[in-house]
């Protein structure tokens, strides 16, 4: 997985499904979806304002989760014709914004 390169990050299962922590979660998989969503997504934190950005310009594409929603994260759909590059960056850009500074620090160091 794409989360399990960024530095100290730990996988662990969360309600059933793969999550993704650095300190805090930062990103949540669901490949069968959630409950009621029968498609595959994911949740991943994101900055102050991307939410209401990426729904309003992506509808289709990216919605507000359930729980984390209210926290601002993202939900992204990855069914259909999935840009792996998109997912990749979203991913960063959550780990960015949970991890502690030092992890960003030896991210950026290691590139």
């Amino acid at each position: 997985m794409i989360c399990s390169a960024f530095p100290g990050v730990e996988e662990r299962a969360s309600h059933g499904a793969p999550a993704f922590f650095a300190g805090r979660q930062f990103l949540h998989v669901w490949p069968e979806g959630h409950h009621e969503d029968g498609f595959p997504h994911l949740w991943a934190a994101a900055p102050s304002g991307v939410q209401d950005e990426m729904t309003r310009t992506e509808p289709d594409r990216y919605f507000r989760p359930p729980y984390v929603g209210g926290r601002g994260w993202i939900g992204l759909h990855l069914d259909g014709d999935v840009d792996w590059e998109e997912v990749a960056a979203v991913c960063e850009e959550a780990f960015r914004t949970i991890a502690p500074r030092r992890l960003v620090v030896d991210l950026d160091a290691s590139r």
